[in-house]
């Protein structure tokens, strides 16, 4: 028999011998051949098919059509269910039709009992209720209880994240997370999990049973509770708070630039290189001395002694926090991070630091008084613990202690009111909540953390005494104030004088009504970028490089010494956000990485392996393999550090990989070929090596490596079509850098034309002009990138996404990445300004929201609603990348909203009105949160992490 295919209708008919003879017999293979042909002859559109004919290669059908046969045979309560998987093991219907009748289960379909039973409470099986939910969701009419989610049913993790929310709907059905499907992938498996005793419904108001054993709170034992209504500030508070900080903005600008310009007039009086020099030392040292010491007046002054308290958001006891913490986080020290210098600066803000503590954080905790650190211990880059938590539209301060000879990884959240005991350890990626508490020489790790057997400290501690400390301090403070500064203020000063056309700036007539100005000002500000921009790229790929050289890779060094200096200045050196960002999202940033340092291997070049967030401790110890495939946030862990001692290690990635979103991958990871490693995950650093499988979670779990959904563009990443949609990739990605720099470039222009307008102004308007033009700047850079931001996407939202990395609306969406990774909205974190700017932007924001550092990837794909509280480190991303497919979709957080410190909400999310996400929390895509619902967790899960506080 032939195939024939025609246009329109057809109606399949089969040899009428051949049933007679399957009904005299009752050969079940037999009729199912029939009814299989029956149902593919309809979807070819044709008379008849042969039941030895190959899908593929005779009858010419392709996976599309196959899945439509899959449809439409799960449809039909006389077959049963066919996967694509039964497709491609058995290519024929005679094949086919033998496997599912010696093979394949039975299936359950809806269940037997009639709605009205089920409303009166009828016992029903968990099997078959579980079964009707997911064929809800699958839109089929039955689902096999043996056939496994992912690779039998070809659902994905949004698909299941559906399941979930679906079924926490359900009185009759106790709670499902992320974390069960994935851990008993099949309908029986999971209904044995959820039918022990138990395992009952999880509510707002009861204990979560996930599987996950209960943390122990401030009475050793955790109760989950239901989220509390947020806090709310009448219009007059709201108002008020924001005109207290704006004219806190305007007084700080006055007394900068009052204190700028005197400084410049007294070095500009010098005579000779040798007194501008001296001149130079002097006042950079004065002007370092005050702004270190100014946060110090201010806390002590304003607040006195931080004590755990909550108070409103937008009051005026805020306000005063508001100032205070502001001042913290701007001063200079932030630079000594990882130095005694930063310790002493901590005391002096009012910690309890003992001695021989290393703090390589840059996140500097604010409420100091309720910090407490014993001697010996270390705390490693990237680790928040500020000590207060934004929660329901209130500020909670609370303690975090840490014993002697603490170890807290990297990338990790300390909330308040948490302890470490003497010798415990927390592991990367991880995160302990309110109430948590590790005892005495245990090792954490997962959020929330629960104990477990790793060893986190990757090298011991050597000698370090006093002077060596005393010495090195020294050392900084003579690098920074005898070199770095008095240079660059020297520079400008003795530029000022040489040039004609500048020192014609300071004289009384005004030089801006001249033509000649403008041209002055272009040429100069043009010089000053492009030339940076080119002194930059030879420094970082030359300097470093011979730094290198003194650091030899496995060998231990002590802290606060000649290595440890360059083992810093390397690092900053490589770290420049500016490449990276110029570079990521298109083939240069392979280029650019391999000339850093890296080891790539044989690159498979696919236009994305790299996003444009990415750092390392060193390039030179980085490897990547071939094939391997980064989205963005990526943190490659080279250096090992205790409380007096670190080593460099090298760090590999396997090849064949997908690495997903803020990553912490360390130097002793333990993943190979052909891993997925999922947004936020915990990286494995004990046990086998993981190879051709996925993982996801903190601590990580086994998912499937892929799914049938991503590998429909499987195509386009091979021969000649790559190569093609890959050089129109390429074009589009370097005209998208080419509009990078242009954008960048009159940035630069415009800011420094509004610098030397505010110095031509000077002598006749004194410091006003000067502070006034910080004002200008700010609001000029506001509303220029938001017309950028609006440009880029056609003054048009964006629209959700399901594509091809190798098509040109996801090109389009890298340009928008690259043209809108603006630094300007952390000046706005934590006041009302910040909600305004968003909602320039395309945000569809609420009222009175508090933002204290929420980080929006796509602008006009979030909703947030009215009284929302946001934290510090909170990310909302409305998009993922997984291997060759991209996806994007809305997230949708209701009114009342909290999301915790460094929590993460993917795409295709809808956070219920008065709603909880606790700190360091993953709410994976698709998932809902029911209103007044408390989830933290990695992945988030209902209960986990909303604890009472002592």
């Amino acid at each position: 028999m032939t195939c024939n295919n025609f246009e329109g209708p057809a109606v399949a008919t089969v040899d009428s011998a051949a049933v007679a003879s399957t009904t005299a017999t009752g050969n079940r293979a037999a009729h199912t051949e029939v009814l299989l042909a029956e149902v593919l002859a309809g979807v070819l559109r044709t008379e008849q098919v042969p039941v030895d004919g190959h899908f593929f290669t005779d009858l010419g059908a392709d996976s599309l059509v196959m899945a439509q046969f899959c449809a439409r045979v799960r449809k039909r309560d006389d077959l049963p269910t066919v996967s694509m998987k039964d497709i491609y093991q058995h290519s024929t219907v005679q094949s086919l039709a033998a496997a599912l009748t010696d093979t394949a289960p039975a299936p359950v379909g809806p269940p037997s009992a009639t709605a009205a039973e089920q409303r009166n409470g009828t016992p029903t099986d968990m099997q078959t209720l579980l079964a009707e939910v997911l064929a809800g969701v699958l839109r089929t009419e039955q689902v096999p209880v043996d056939d496994h989610f992912f690779t039998d049913l070809g659902a994905d993790s949004l698909v299941m994240a559906q399941f979930c929310a679906r079924v926490r709907k359900r009185d009759d059905l106790p709670t499902v997370s992320m974390k069960d499907i994935y851990r008993n992938p099949t309908i029986r498996t999971l209904a044995a999990e959820l039918d022990m005793p138990q395992a009952e419904p999880a509510r707002s108001d009861a204990p979560a049973q996930t599987g996950i054993p209960a943390q122990p709170s401030s009475e050793g034992t955790t109760s989950t509770r239901a989220a509390e209504a947020p806090a709310t500030a009448r219009t007059w508070q709201y108002v008020m708070c924001g005109a207290l900080q704006l004219l806190m903005f305007l007084g700080m600008s006055f007394l900068g630039a009052l204190v700028a310009m005197s400084g410049y007039e007294w070095i500009r009086a010098g005579t000779g290189a040798a007194d501008f020099y001296l001149r130079s030392a002097l006042f950079a040292g004065m002007s370092f001395v005050g702004l270190c010491a100014l946060p110090v007046v201010a806390k002590w002054t304003l607040i006195g002694r931080f004590r755990p308290r909550r108070i409103p958001v937008w009051s005026l006891s805020y306000v005063r926090f508001w100032c205070v913490k502001t001042l913290i986080r701007t001063s200079p020290m932030r630079l000594f991070t990882g130095s005694p210098l930063y310790v002493l600066y901590l005391r002096a803000l009012g910690a309890k630091i003992g001695r021989g503590v290393a703090i390589f954080s840059r996140n500097v905790p604010v409420c100091t008084d309720l910090l407490t650190i014993e001697e010996g211990t270390v705390v490693r880059k990237d680790v928040l613990f500020s000590c207060y938590r934004a929660h329901a539209g209130v500020i909670e301060r609370g303690t975090v202690t840490l014993g002697r000879n603490v170890t807290v990884s990297e990338q990790t959240v300390l909330d308040i009111d948490t302890s470490m005991g003497d010798g415990a350890q927390l592991g990367h990626a991880s995160a302990l909540h309110p109430g948590q508490r590790v005892p005495a020489g245990e090792s954490w790790h997962g959020s929330p953390a629960q104990p477990g057997k790793t060893d986190f400290r990757a090298v011991e501690p050597t000698p370090c005494g006093t002077l060596r400390k005393a010495l090195y301090t020294a050392a900084q403070l003579l690098v920074v104030l005898g070199v770095y500064l008095p240079l660059t203020l020297a520079g400008a000063s003795m530029l000022f004088t040489a040039l004609p056309q500048l020192n014609g700036l300071l004289n009384p007539e005004p030089a801006f009504t001249s033509p000649g100005f403008y041209g002055d000002a272009l040429i100069a500000s043009s010089v000053a970028f492009f030339g940076g921009l080119l002194l930059g790229l030879v420094t970082v790929n030359a300097v470093p490089r011979m730094l290198s050289l003194a650091i030899k890779p496995g060998r231990v060094y002590p802290l606060y010494g000649f290595h440890h200096g360059l083992q810093r200045a390397l690092t900053r050196m490589t770290n420049v956000r500016f490449f990276t960002t110029l570079f990521g999202d298109s083939s240069a940033i392979v280029h650019y990485l391999r000339c850093l340092g890296y080891d790539l291997c044989r690159v498979e070049q696919t236009g994305s392996n790299f996003g444009s967030l990415l750092k390392h401790d060193t390039p030179y110890l980085s490897r990547v393999g071939s094939g391997t495939v980064v989205a963005d946030g990526l943190s490659i862990i080279n250096a090992d550090f205790s409380s007096s001692s670190f080593r460099l290690s090298p760090t590999s990635i396997g090849p064949s990989n997908f690495l997903g979103n803020n990553i912490a991958y360390p130097s002793r990871g333990r993943t190979g070929d052909n891993c997925l490693l999922a947004t936020k995950v915990m990286v494995p650093i004990d046990g086998p090596v993981r190879e051709g499988v996925g993982l996801l979670g903190s601590p990580s779990f086994e998912i499937p490596r892929t799914v049938m959904r991503d590998q429909q563009f499987d195509h386009l990443a091979e021969g000649d079509e790559l190569r093609r949609r890959l050089a129109s990739k390429n074009k589009h990605n370097a005209l998208t850098a080419s509009l990078y720099l242009l954008v960048r470039w009159f940035h630069f222009v415009v800011v420094a034309l509004i610098a030397m307008t505010a110095v031509d102004l000077y002598h006749a308007l004194g410091v006003p002009a000067i502070a006034l033009a910080s004002l200008l700047t700010l609001m000029f850079t506001v509303v220029y990138f938001t017309l950028v931001e609006r440009a880029v996407t056609l003054f048009r939202p964006l629209k959700p996404l399901y594509c091809s990395i190798y098509e040109s609306s996801f090109w389009r969406h890298e340009r928008f990445w690259k043209l809108t990774a603006h630094q300007y909205m952390q000046f706005f974190n934590g006041t009302p300004f910040k909600s305004v700017v968003w909602r320039l932007l395309g945000v569809r924001i609420g009222r009175r929201v508090f933002d204290d550092g929420c980080s929006l990837v796509e602008r006009t794909l979030v909703a947030i609603g009215d009284g929302c509280t946001l934290n510090a480190g909170t990310i909302i991303q409305c998009h993922s990348q997984e291997d060759g497919a991209f996806k994007s979709d809305h997230a949708t957080i209701g009114a009342g909203v909290t999301l915790g410190v460094g929590a993460f909400v993917h795409y295709g999310t809808t956070v219920g009105d008065d709603a909880q996400l606790a700190a360091d929390s993953f709410l994976m895509k698709g998932e809902e949160v029911p209103p007044h619902a408390g989830w933290g967790g990695n992945p988030a899960r209902e209960g986990v992490g909303v604890n009472e506080r002592s």
